[in-house]
């Protein structure tokens, strides 16, 4: 479904050319769920900006489908850190927006965004606004809103980071529910070691900048998978206890300059 052949990206910094990745080569199955970690700086955010088309390779190619990816795509969804729902919507209005975007027919999905904010939790609060409700619910509703056009393709970026424990836990459930049901394609950015094993099928290790695969990790645990209530909690703790022995292991130096995004 997706594939990255030679994938580098070069920023200008203020003091020179930043290298925030260099030769990326990865598939994607359709249907796969892939986790993408690694320390702050290594350039997580940019593949997924990559892939979305949200900004130009400096060198190789990501294809979609058999396609290259050159500009943002409507079968491709990414959900970001903060919700970025506009204020002035309604919380079923917000679900709506790429409905408006791309042309589709408001009535048609007007029925599918309220069965998606029924099954996260919030029937009964189309009417409300932003503000007057929780952070994760703001994020649930920022879920609904990638999944109205049913993508082929869902980017995520750290999407639970900024959530309390609890509600990161519910939140996980639920996208593993998304995931195990529709069978989205997904790449799931995240600094969180147990969040990638809780939620991936694989797990690619970045190198700190200039970005690189340093190693890919298969989860070949049973789902659902629940943190602290798991049958396989031991292949859990081993897992996550391979991946921390990689993020500890550290390359050479880069060169002095801007770190990478």
């Amino acid at each position: 479904m997706i594939r990255l052949s030679g994938v580098s990206r070069t920023f200008e910094g203020r003091s020179g050319q930043v290298e925030a990745l260099r030769g990326i080569d990865l598939d994607v199955a359709e249907g796969e769920f892939v986790a993408v970690l690694g320390r702050s700086g290594c350039g997580k955010s940019t593949l997924l900006r990559l892939i979305a088309g949200l900004l130009p390779l400096t060198s190789g190619e990501i294809t979609v489908a058999g396609t290259p990816i050159t500009r943002p795509r409507r079968d491709i969804a990414m959900l970001f850190q903060k919700p970025a729902l506009l204020p002035w919507r309604s919380v079923l209005d917000n679900v709506l927006l790429p409905v408006e975007i791309f042309g589709w027919s408001r009535a048609k999905h007007r029925e599918r965004a309220r069965q998606l904010l029924d099954v996260a939790g919030l029937a009964g609060f189309e009417k409300r606004l932003p503000h007057e409700l929780s952070g994760g619910m703001q994020q649930r509703v920022s879920l609904c809103r990638s999944l109205i056009g049913e993508p082929r393709v869902m980017l995520m970026d750290e999407p639970f980071s900024a959530l309390d424990a609890l509600t990161r836990e519910e939140l996980s459930g639920e996208l593993q529910r998304v995931h195990m049901e529709n069978k989205p394609t997904i790449v799931f950015v995240t600094h969180s070691i147990d969040e990638a094993v809780l939620l991936a099928d694989r797990v690619v290790v970045l190198s700190p900048r200039p970005g690189r695969i340093r190693k890919v990790v298969e989860v070949a645990i049973p789902r659902p998978r629940t943190l602290g209530r798991n049958a396989h909690l031991a292949d859990v703790a081993r897992v996550s206890a391979d991946l921390h022995e990689l993020l500890m292991e550290r390359d050479q130096p880069a060169a002095a300059g801007v770190e990478g995004r």
